[in-house]
This record gives C-alpha cells, structure tokens and sequence, in this order.
C-alpha cells in the first residue's frame, strides 16, 4: 500500500471510531508507530483536524467530515455479497436498514460500475430455509436499546410456550445456535438472562435508563454460553 491510500485508509478508520489508539493503525496498517506519528502529522498538515487524548487515543475533531468517497469494483461487489448475508441472517429491520445504506452507496458508483453491480446482483442467490428466516422486527430496536441503555418492556414465550412479561436491561445481541439471541439484566429474575429473538411476541422501549450502573461486558457473559467461539 503506498502512503496515499495509508493515509486515506487512517483517515477513514479515524472517523469510524471515537478514539483509534497508535498501537491500532500500525496493527492495521503493518507500519511502525514511529510511521503512525509522521502520518497523523502529515494529515494534520493537510488540514485534517486531528487531535490526541491521553490513554485513549486518537480522533478527528467534531464537526470535519471526510468527502463522500469512491469505490472500487471489488469493494462494492463485496456490499452486494454482505446484502446476501444480511437477508438470511438478520430480520425485517436490519435488512431494510442496510438496503437503504446500500442504495446510497450505490449513488457514488461509475454508471460502468452500477451495471456490473445488478449484472452480479442477477447471478448471485442465497437460498434461505424456512426454519431460518427472521420473520419479527426487533433487531433494530435492541441495538437502539443497547447504545442508548433503555430498558425494555417484553412479551416473552419461552420453550414450553409460556408467556410472560419482562423488563428488561439489554447489554447485547449474539448470534449462535442459528437464531439471534437478547442478553439482558431480567428485573423478574434479578439476574442475567438469555432471551432468543425470534420467542419475543411484543417489544417496547419505555424510554427509561438503566437502574444498574454497571453491567458484564457481553465477551464475559459469552463464556458461559453451551457453544465454542
């Protein structure tokens, strides 16, 4: 990679993130910190505000954005090909979410490359079983849930097809066993609870914030899940 496209790339990993420590971009980019510090100079001399905080990292000042960019052929094929997963993975929300950011993506393609694009699109299927499809609307509204720490109110039926309501302080989403599953502090149980998506009748965000102040980091929870990772 020449140092062009090293700066565009940390400057585009800059802006995905809230604070990008050095150690991260020379991992990333395979170059030493000593070469961290010479680019983030160099973008700062091109007038990209780039600024440093201590024990976090760094970051691009509020308020500069980077010009909508271009992509190249095998970077769009490779969003069409996500689009795929995203329909057999994900449910009603997510995929009407990501349809609308590809459509944009779409918008900055050479006409050449927006023709190839629905040429592939034509040629590539996911054939999707029945038992898999996603078929509620909830995904969406968890991750709300979750960034925003709001609790839950939900309608739950479990394995013996027995209802009950929950609040409901959701700390994250993991997908395994084929399903989606809600990790969350149950008010019911007092403890941590493992809710599959697609058991959940009804949902809604009460609008109010978590009683707990600190909850388990999802990765912690994770080991004590019945499946390897």
């Amino acid at each position: 990679m020449n140092r062009i496209d090293r700066l565009f790339g940390i400057m585009v990993l800059l802006q995905s993130k809230k604070h990008v420590p050095a150690e991260h971009i020379s991992d990333k980019f395979g170059i030493s910190t000593r070469t961290v510090y010479r680019d983030i100079k160099a973008l700062n001399e091109q007038g990209v505000p780039v600024s440093f905080e201590q024990h976090k990292g760094y970051f691009i000042v509020q308020g500069y954005f980077l010009s909508p960019v271009s992509f190249n052929t095998d970077e769009a094929n490779a969003m069409l090909l996500m689009e795929s997963m995203v329909y057999a993975m994900a449910d009603k929300s997510i995929q009407k979410h990501y349809t609308s950011a590809l459509n944009k993506i779409k918008t900055v393609l050479r006409s050449q490359q927006k023709e190839q694009l629905e040429d592939l699109n034509e040629n590539m299927k996911v054939q999707v079983p029945d038992c898999a499809r996603k078929d509620y609307d909830y995904l969406s509204n968890i991750q709300h849930a979750i960034s925003a720490r709001n609790i839950l109110e939900i309608e739950y039926k479990n394995i013996k097809e027995e209802e009950s309501r929950r609040k409901i302080e959701p700390i994250g989403l993991i997908f395994y066993a084929f399903d989606w599953h809600m990790i969350g502090w149950c008010h019911t149980r007092q403890d941590y609870r493992d809710f599959k998506v697609s058991r959940i009748v009804k949902m809604k965000n009460i609008g109010l914030p978590f009683s707990r102040a600190e909850h388990i980091p999802v990765a912690e929870y994770m080991k004590q899940l019945p499946v390897s990772y």
